[in-house]
């Protein structure tokens, strides 16, 4: 059995990807889920590269059924669980709030708030059984939790929730050992933000060339956040490029 044993959502490309493989630099056994079961063997691979110890699950956090299976299929392997990052999430396409149809706006909340969800609950039954008892919750929360984008209602909703879900976590949390934190992030470089070096909307409707900055350093407070004891939690934490249009009047 591993010593720790950490499951990450949305493992196969960008934060999820980069965080995985630094919990397994870390000594974390690593459950790596998504969708695209071909990117997870990828990651997995290349964590055992580095000696650490992964499995691979296709999971859709949409699906109940699919979660369940997750969950169980890391408790078979591993006898226990000890970090959740839930970081799995989707956009809709940027359009005005009245043009929005109603199925883009549900895939995005059953992906980003209903998937939150579903995954905390599997890991609160599991943290609240073990022993010893507990364990650690980290969401990805994002600047859009803060302060949205022009035409992204239904991605900024989501993140909004996500912070009232981690403080109802963090709180119901406490008397099962169970920490809960969130990670906003803001303009990491991944596939996602490649369009930031092109221009994006801005509030004054012009385009701008938005900085990014290294996904590593995301995957190092990831490390920090999931590294401290039960007893000492990161509540919130913000990290993002340091000039990107946020604090101020951008």
């Amino acid at each position: 059995m591993a010593e720790k044993v950490a499951i990450v959502t949305g493992a196969g490309s960008g934060i999820g990807k980069h965080s995985a493989l630094a919990l397994m630099r870390e000594g974390y056994a690593v459950v790596l889920a998504g969708r695209r079961l071909e990117l997870l063997e990828a990651v997995a691979a290349e964590g055992r590269g580095l000696g650490g110890s992964a499995l691979a699950v296709q999971c859709d956090v949409r699906d109940p059924a699919s979660v369940k299976n997750l969950f169980a299929r890391t408790r078979e392997t591993f006898g226990r669980l000890d970090l959740l990052f839930n970081n799995a999430g989707i956009g809709a396409p940027a359009m005005p709030l009245e043009d929005l149809n109603l199925d883009r706006w549900r895939a995005v909340v059953d992906t980003n708030l209903t998937g939150t969800f579903l995954c905390t609950q599997e890991a609160f039954r599991i943290m609240q059984a073990q022993d010893p008892r507990g364990g650690r919750v980290i969401n990805n929360g994002s600047i859009s939790a803060h302060a949205p984008r022009p035409n992204s209602a239904p991605y900024t909703s989501t993140k909004h929730a996500i912070t009232g879900l981690t403080k109802s976590t963090s709180l119901d949390g406490r008397k099962y050992g169970i920490a809960c934190g969130q990670i906003d992030i803001g303009n990491a470089a991944t596939e996602m933000t490649a369009r930031m070096s092109r221009g994006v909307p801005q509030a004054s409707g012009e385009l701008a060339v938005e900085p990014t900055f290294d996904v590593e350093h995301v995957a190092r407070a990831v490390v920090y956040m999931a590294s401290l004891p039960l007893d000492a939690n990161v509540q919130f934490i913000t990290i993002m490029a340091t000039a990107m249009p946020f604090i101020g009047r951008g």
